[in-house]
């Protein structure tokens, strides 16, 4: 019997903990017996609300001793401006304690501030990334469904915890086991933990145009120093005034248009996912100033980035 606990952090999403918690609970049904022991922990017993109507009453708390063979942090909302006092040094506790330590969605982000994945590969939900890699550019952030690396499991939340849990119910029990449990959620399609997060860059964009994604792939691989026009054109294989009349014939717009609209959608999730100021937002997204910054972000949204990160 292996022993899971799960901390779940105010504004989690039920879909990540549903994805992550509800396995273990098929895999204990389909046995006959308890292979999976789950306690919810928490600071204290009160009961940790999700993003939506539910809430979760914690089993146990900080204080307890649990004797955990795994522990998964799962955060959605605003991980980074979760206070810790209590939680980093418990979490750093609980890894000297050797218990294997695992973060869903922004889970990462607390493992990260704890200073629980420091050598190691992790992912963490797309919308929390680009933040993540801005404040901690040492650490080696994938953009997969979920990475193990050792004693680190980390996942991007959503639905992707269905096929990590999948791939540890394999380690302890076998494939065909496993299979049964992720059949019982019809979850018939396992996706490997190299997957995608996010739809293609075809789906994205709208196009199948080659010479289209190949410029929108430059774009979003260069948002702190834009590409000029010449260069993107030569990555499309392109010469300028080509790639301006591709670009408005398929998308409606010109290739600077969409650029400046990719940075400033970065800029966006910037802006909610970190405490960045408004300058270093700006110079992270290519702009020159914040004053820049904030004219091109009021003309694109229709408000100044202060309010909205104020709201």
């Amino acid at each position: 019997m292996y022993r899971f606990g799960i901390l779940p952090v105010p504004g989690f999403a039920l879909m990540s903990h549903a994805a992550t918690t509800e396995p273990l609970r098929a895999a204990n049904l389909l046995a006959g017996r308890v292979l999976y022991d789950v306690v919810h922990v928490a600071p204290t017993r009160d009961a940790v609300q999700s993003s939506g109507a539910a809430s979760v009453t914690p089993g146990a708390c900080f204080a307890d001793e649990l004797s955990l063979d795994y522990l998964f942090v799962i955060a959605g909302g605003d991980p980074a401006g979760y206070p810790d006092r209590a939680v980093t040094p418990w979490l750093s506790r609980q890894a000297r304690g050797g218990v294997v330590m695992g973060g869903v969605s922004g889970g990462p982000i607390m493992l990260a501030r704890a200073g629980l994945m420091r050598d190691r590969r992790m992912t963490v939900h797309w919308e929390y990334a680009a933040a993540l890699a801005e404040v901690s550019p040492e650490l080696r952030l994938e953009r997969t469904l979920f990475v193990m690396d050792r004693d680190r499991i980390t996942c991007a939340g959503g639905t992707a915890p269905m096929d990590m849990m999948h791939a540890l119910i394999v380690s302890h029990h076998g494939q065909d086991f496993a299979r049964a449990v992720s059949d019982w959620f019809m979850h018939t399609e396992i996706r490997p933990p190299t997957g995608p997060q996010r739809a293609s860059l075809v789906e994205r964009v709208g196009t199948r145009v080659p010479a289209i994604l190949d410029a929108v792939e430059a774009m979003e691989s260069n948002i702190a120093d834009p590409l000029p026009l010449p260069q993107l054109a030569r990555i499309a294989g392109l010469s300028p005034r080509q790639l301006n009349r591709v670009f408005r014939q398929h998308l409606g717009e010109t290739p600077q248009a969409r650029y400046r609209r990719v940075r400033l959608e970065r800029a966006r999730n910037l802006l909610r996912n970190s405490a960045l100021s408004l300058t270093e937002v700006a110079l992270a997204t290519g702009f020159a100033s914040s004053s820049h910054f904030s004219r091109a972000y009021r003309e694109e949204f229709g408000d100044p980035p202060s309010r909205y990160r104020s709201s």
